[in-house]
Formats: structure tokens, sequence, C-alpha cells
């Protein structure tokens, strides 16, 4: 660390002056980091992405893509059983299935009652589109209203519900995927409150330096991601770890040289010194802080998801990004304005805190009792984390109100489960009967129907598709043993395939954390041996890996008690459990 600082503080210009053009250079192109980057969430070798991808390629739409669901309700004296009304139904669905987008299945083009209300005035459909991969995809909403209206009976009302309709409602609209306006709003927000903490640890202009430190990462960042989408896809999501782990670690890091300099200068080290006697200590740490982040996002490229390694590789380069300005950019800052820029210096900081001084001589006393109140504390959240449910939202608890809602609230009310929401596509081969499939799948337990529809939108090439519609939705635990039935009934079927949100989603958490096990191992693994590295003793990296896990463990735990529980998120908030 001494050679490092003796170099960057010999060639203070030649430093400033290159990342003055990496701020530029970033500053400039980050506007078009958004473009380059991908919403792709696609997970190859997969059975429900295979069967999905191939109903795509066959039929255009459905697949993984969530359905719209129509619910009509007819007018007072009027059922589907009323003359002309299941022609009329007919018609209107026919309309909305004239866009070539779309495949549509109801209960006038298959008679099947369980698409009726028990009072027969109450009617819904399925209206499959094109999957758009993408969280800010238009809504197909409106074309479909817009096309069944003329031909439905005279004061029939329409109302539009569906898995996205009702995220859309709970957003305000529909689901963005961001750019990069976004993020810097938000990094700026954050940075706002940061800078508040800042000024008080500091109590002086020495608070702005972490953040231009944090701004030079980010930036810098951003240009190496812009430069890497040129070699390969890299998920959008990279953009807000950019952002946030960006801005946390380089105000973390800097805020320890930087303190550790004024600590240096207030035992009467003056100019280079003091720089080169914090770096010397507190370079050190952050170098090695560094890498145990870099590790830990670096270990997402071993997941066999495609999105987690872009997301690995591309968020890696940010703590080593920041390490790197913070121990080249901040010394030059240190040496050269940092005396000035300690004003007025309203917290001197050269004597320990009373109250912390006095908190740290209580659990030093009682140590045991410190321990224990903590290990009860962290592992009753970690405990909580045991009841973590992984998947999608369900439907209920989506929104509260808008069009959506009160779609879904008419089907409830007409005893329509809403599994119907997450439809189980399956894909028959030729010389499959369709109808033959569809029966011995509807008499599976949880299946409140299967249908087999003719016509082009739902057989070609002598293949067909089927549509099964679970009672429970994909994301509970019985909609899942559902799904598993289904597919356990089609593998005795040769060339049969199971598809549809629920199966993918389902692939998606084994894909995902199926591994993860496995992954925290390794991290922990990995990490100890940087820190014994660090430390040159075995029994601190213990320490700090096993603080580590259960801090993670505590964290999860929260997000369960808050998030899936609801203790909080709807008083704080106003948002439901999901």
């Amino acid at each position: 660390m001494t050679a490092l600082s003796t170099f960057v503080l010999r060639h203070k210009l030649l430093v400033g002056l290159l990342w003055l053009a990496v701020l530029v250079a970033g500053g400039a192109t980050a506007s078009k980091v958004s473009g380059r980057l991908v919403q792709d969430f696609s997970m190859p070798g997969q059975a429900s992405y295979e069967a999905n991808q191939a109903i795509l390629r066959t039929y255009g739409n459905g697949g993984e893509a969530v359905p719209l669901v129509p619910v009509v309700t007819l007018p007072k004296g009027t059922t589907v059983d009323s003359p002309g009304v299941r022609a009329a139904l007919g018609r209107a669905f026919g309309a909305v299935a004239a866009d070539a987008r779309l495949r549509v299945v109801s209960w006038a083009d298959t008679g099947d009652r369980r698409f009726v209300a028990a009072d027969g005035r109450t009617t819904f459909a399925l209206v499959l589109g094109p999957s758009f991969g993408e969280f800010d995809a238009p809504s197909l909403a409106p074309a479909v209203t817009a096309a069944l209206g003329p031909a439905l009976p005279e004061g029939a009302t329409v109302r539009i519900t569906g898995i996205d309709e009702l995220a859309a409602d709970t957003t305000g609209g529909a689901e963005g995927g961001g750019d990069s306006i976004g993020v810097f709003a938000e990094t700026l927000l954050a940075g706002l409150g940061a800078l508040g903490v800042l000024a008080f640890v500091f109590g002086s202009l020495l608070a702005l330096m972490p953040l231009l430190i944090a701004a030079t990462s980010i930036l810098a960042s951003f240009l190496v991601i812009l430069g890497l989408t040129a070699f390969t896809d890299v998920n959008f999501v990279v953009q807000f770890l950019v952002a946030l782990i960006g801005l946390g670690v380089a105000i973390d890091y800097s805020l320890l040289l930087v303190t550790r300099w004024r600590e240096e200068r207030g035992r009467g080290h003056r100019g280079d010194e003091a720089v080169h006697r914090a770096m010397a200590s507190a370079g050190r740490a952050v170098v090695f802080s560094g890498l145990t982040v870099a590790v830990g996002l670096f270990a997402l490229v071993f997941l066999p998801v495609p999105f987690l390694r872009s997301i690995g590789y591309g968020g890696m380069l940010v703590p080593l990004i920041s390490v790197l300005v913070v121990l080249t950019l901040l010394p030059v800052l240190l040496a050269s304005v940092a005396e000035r820029a300690d004003w007025p210096r309203l917290r001197k900081g050269t004597h320990a805190g009373r109250g912390w001084t006095a908190w740290a001589r209580g659990v030093v006393r009682s140590r045991w009792t410190a321990t224990a109140a903590a290990m009860v504390l962290l592992g009753a959240l970690g405990a909580a984390a045991l009841d973590m449910r992984l998947g999608d939202p369900e439907a209920d608890s989506l929104t509260k109100s808008g069009p959506a809602h009160e779609g879904l609230v008419t089907l409830e009310r007409a005893s329509v489960p809403t599994g119907v929401l997450t439809p189980i596509e399956v894909l028959t081969p030729a010389g499959t009967d369709p109808g033959q499939v569809a029966a011995r799948l509807a008499a599976l337990p949880g299946v409140y129907t299967a249908v087999a529809p003719e016509g082009r939108d739902w057989r070609r090439d002598g293949g067909a598709v089927v549509s099964v519609m679970p009672v429970d939705e994909a994301s509970t635990a019985t909609g899942r043993d559902t799904v598993a039935r289904v597919r356990e009934a089609a593998a005795a079927m040769p060339g049969v395939r199971v598809g549809g949100s629920g199966a993918s989603l389902i692939d998606g958490i084994d894909a995902i954390y199926g591994s993860f096990p496995l992954m925290l191992v390794v991290i922990a693994l990995v990490t100890f041996v940087l820190l014994v590295r660090a430390f040159r003793s075995l029994l601190l990296p213990a320490k700090a890996v096993l603080l580590n896990l259960l801090s993670v463990g505590a964290t999860y735990g929260v997000v369960v008690l808050v998030w899936q529980k609801g203790y909080g998120s709807q008083a704080l908030w106003g948002i439901p459990a999901t």
C-alpha cells in the first residue's frame, strides 16, 4: 500500500486527469447503457422453457406468457343459455381471436360449463398473447375490450383481469424495467441521504469527498458495462447493482480511508505522510473487503441460469472499480484539497464517543449475556427465513383496487378459482389425440378443467395445445403439486410436453435456488481463505464468516416477516403481504 500511495502521489496530476476523463466519459455515455442491456430471463435446457419456446415458434403466443382473462357479466334475466347468447359470445371472442397475435378459448367454442358461473350470467375466457419478454411490454387489454364490446349482448359488462393486469394496477402502470435516468434519480436520492449521514460524521466539507468518489465509481462502472455489452448480453438488473452497490461500497471504503487519514493528522502527521499512513492500514482493508464483495457476486456465474451469470460478472466489476477509485483518486484528493475541505470541522473525532464507549464497556463486561441475547434475536429472525415461500405473488395480494381487481372479484364471486389465471399449456405431438389428453388431465386432482379447442389457433402441423386450468395458482404449494401431477401424467404420453407460466416458475426456482446451499458454502470458504490472508489468523476469519451467515439469515427473516407475513408492510408502505 505504501508503494501504491507513493506512486499515486508522485503522479497526482496524471491520476487526477485520468479519473476526470473517466468521469466525463461515463457521464456522457451513461444514458446509452440502459438501451444496451437486455431483459432476457430465458433458461435454456429447462423442460418448461423448451416447451414454451416450441409453443411460441408454432403459434406465436402463449407459452410462458400469462393470459388476459376477460370476465363477461350478462344483464339480469339473461344467461349463456338464452337464445342467441352463445352465438353472440362466439362472435365477440372470435373478434378478439381475429388479431393474429392472440389465441382465445371460451365456453362459446368449447361448450365447457367450467367457463360459466353457476347462475349462468358470468363467463370468462383466456386470451393468450405473445411473450414480450420485458417488463414494460404494452398491455393488450384495451384492444381486447374494444374487440369484445360491439358483439356482446346489450347491457353486458366486461372486466379484464389477469396476473399482468393486476400487477400493472399495483404499480399504477406497466412494470418498468428501469432506465438510466430513473436509476440516476434513485441514486441521487440515496446520495442525498448519505450526504446527511456523512455531514454528521465529519461535520465539515469532507462529507462531499466520499460522494465524489462514489459518483466516479458509478460512472466508471457504467462505462465498463457499456463496453462489456459489445461482447456479451448483460441483464438490465446490473444497472441497479452498479448504482446501489457502487454507492454503498464507494462511500464505505472512502469513509474508512478518510477517517483513518483524519486520525493520522490528529497524531501530528501532515501532508503526504498522513496519506501514506492511512493507506498502509485502511487501504489494505479496502482491498480485501472489495474482493469479498466481488467473490459473492461472481459466485452467480456458476448458477445454470444465463441472466444470473451476466449479473454475476457485471456486478463483480462494481466493487473492484470502487476499490480502484478509492485507492488511487482518493489519496490524491486527501493530499491536495482535504486539509482545506476539512472545515468548519464541527466534529473533531479525536476522542472516542462517550456513548459508544459506554456501550462497548457494557458489552465486554456482560459478554456472555450480550452474546446470548444477540444469538437469540438473530436465531429467531433466521428461523423465520426457513418459512420463505419462493415464487410470484398470488393474485389476491397484487392489488386491492382498479379494473383488474374488479374482474378478479367477479370471478371469485362466480366461484371460479384463481388458478385459471395461470393455466398450464400442454403441447401434444402429431398423431396424439388432444381430446384424450385433455380428458385424462382434467381428471387429475387439483385440475379445474382441461380443454383441447379446435381450429388453427390451437392445432397446427398435426400437433395441438391443450389448456389445463388448475384450481390453485402455480405460486402456491398446492398449485405446484398440480403442475407436478400434470407433468407426471404427461410423461406417460410419448412426445407430450408441459409448459406455461407455472411450470416455468417452478423450473426457474429449481434452477436458481437448487444450488443455493452449495453456492453459500463456496462463498463462505473463499471468503474464509481471503480473510485468513488478510488477518493472518484462523479464529478471526471464522468468526467473521459466522457473523456474516447469521446476519444474512436474519435479513432474510426480516424480509419474510415484513413482506411475506405482512408485519408492517401494510401499515408502513400500504403494500399487502405477498
